[in-house]
C-alpha cells in the first residue's frame, strides 16, 4: 500500500456521501491545528494499517441585502468551494509520504453534522482543538467541543501544543513558549486512561489497551480521588482517605488481572491520585502519548470523572485525548471473576 492522491470530487457536495468513509477520518480547515491533527491521523492510519479519509466542510454564507427590495445575497458557491478544494489538496500533499491509502472529500454542510454522520462508519475521528474562521466555518472549533459527546466511534482531539511532538512548526509565540515551559519533547511511551468504576470507564480501558498495544506502550490506569467538600458535607463521619485509597488500589489490582487475561503481553500500571480528575489527567497529558476517557461516568467518590471531566480535560489538555463512546463489549462480562469491582456497592 502506498499513499495515493485523489482529487476532491466536485460532485460530493452533500453531508451524506454515497460511499461512507471507513478507517480513520480527519477534519482539516487549513489551520495549524488542523495540520497537527492531520499528521497524528496519518501516523495512526499507518499504525493500524487502515485507510485515511481527509474531509473539510463549508456552508455558503447568506447575508441580509441592504437594498430597498429586502431579500438576501449569497456568496458565489464556486469561489468558496475552490478554496476548500485547495485546503484538501494541501492536506493530500502533506501525507503523500505515508504508507497508507488516502482519499478526500469536500462536503457542503455543517462540519459537526458532516463528521457526526461519518462517525457511524468510521473507526476513528481525529480533529484539532480549534480552527480558523472564514469560509470553512470554524471547522475545528465548534467540532472539537461537540463531536466527542455525540460521535458513534472514538474521537481523538490533538492540541496545537503537540506540534513539536509531531515534527510540526508553528509561528505562534505563545504556543512555543508553552511548549518550552511544559517540556513537551520529554514524552513517555505510555497511554493513560482515567477510570471511576463505571461501565463506561471499563469500555475506555479496553480501547486504551488496544492503543497501548499498537504503540508498544505501557498502559497506565489512573483513578483520581478529589477532596470531599460542599456536596458531601452531610457525611456523618470523617472519611478515612488512607483506607479509601487502599480499597481502591485493591480494586485496581483486580482490574489489572482482568486486563492481563485479555492482553497477556501488555505492561499495565495503576495509580490512585489525590486530586480532581481534570487536574490529574491534564497533568498526565503533558508527557503521555495519549490520554483516554469515556464520554461520561458516575458520581460518588470520584466525582463524575468521565462526565463533566472529559470536557475539562479536552479544554486544557497538553497532549492528544481520545474520548470513547459507550458500547457493549463481551469482555466486560468476566470482569467480576477477577475480584472486587471499582465503585461497586
Amino acid at each position: 500500500m502506498g499513499a495515493h492522491e485523489m482529487q476532491p470530487d466536485p460532485e460530493r457536495n452533500n453531508a451524506a456521501s454515497s460511499a461512507a468513509p471507513e478507517g480513520i477520518v480527519v477534519g482539516v480547515d487549513g489551520s495549524d491545528h488542523g495540520q497537527c491533527a492531520l499528521v497524528w491521523a496519518a501516523r495512526e492510519a499507518e499504525r493500524r494499517r487502515r485507510p485515511l479519509h481527509i474531509v473539510t466542510a463549508y456552508s455558503v454564507p447568506i447575508f441580509a441585502a441592504s437594498g430597498l427590495d429586502g431579500g438576501y445575497a449569497t456568496v458565489d458557491d464556486s469561489v468558496i468551494r475552490e478554496g476548500a478544494e485547495a485546503i484538501i489538496q494541501q492536506a493530500m500533499d502533506k501525507v503523500a509520504g505515508y504508507n497508507i491509502d488516502v482519499d478526500a472529500s469536500v462536503e457542503n454542510g455543517d462540519a459537526s453534522g458532516v463528521l457526526l454522520e461519518m462517525s457511524e462508519t468510521a473507526e476513528l475521528l481525529v480533529f484539532g482543538t480549534r480552527g480558523r474562521g472564514g469560509f470553512v466555518g470554524r471547522l475545528l472549533g465548534s467540532v472539537s467541543s461537540a463531536l466527542p459527546a455525540h460521535a458513534k466511534c472514538p474521537t481523538v482531539t490533538v492540541p496545537l501544543v503537540c506540534s513539536d511532538r509531531l515534527g510540526e512548526t508553528t509561528d505562534d509565540k505563545r504556543i512555543r513558549a508553552e511548549q518550552a515551559k511544559e517540556g513537551h519533547k520529554r514524552v513517555e511511551n505510555v497511554v493513560v486512561v482515567g477510570v471511576d468504576g463505571s461501565e463506561q470507564a471499563r469500555v475506555a480501558v479496553l480501547e486504551a489497551a488496544d492503543q497501548a498495544e499498537r504503540l508498544g506502550a505501557t498502559l497506565r490506569v489512573i483513578c483520581a480521588v478529589p477532596q470531599f467538600s460542599g456536596s458531601l458535607a452531610w457525611v456523618p463521619a470523617p472519611v478515612d482517605r488512607q483506607a479509601l485509597f487502599a480499597d481502591i488500589r485493591e480494586q485496581l489490582e483486580a482490574g489489572k488481572a482482568w486486563l492481563k487475561s485479555h492482553y497477556p503481553n501488555l505492561q499495565v500500571e495503576s495509580e490512585v491520585k489525590d486530586g480532581s480528575a481534570v487536574d490529574v489527567l491534564v497533568d498526565a497529558s503533558r508527557h503521555a502519548e495519549l490520554v483516554v476517557v469515556g464520554t461520561r461516568g458516575r458520581g460518588g467518590f470520584t466525582g463524575m470523572l468521565l462526565g463533566s471531566t472529559s470536557g475539562g480535560v479536552l479544554a486544557h489538555t497538553k497532549g492528544p485525548v481520545m474520548v470513547v463512546p459507550d458500547r457493549d463489549d463481551p469482555r466486560l462480562a468476566d470482569r467480576a471473576k477477577f475480584g472486587p469491582v471499582l465503585g461497586a456497592a
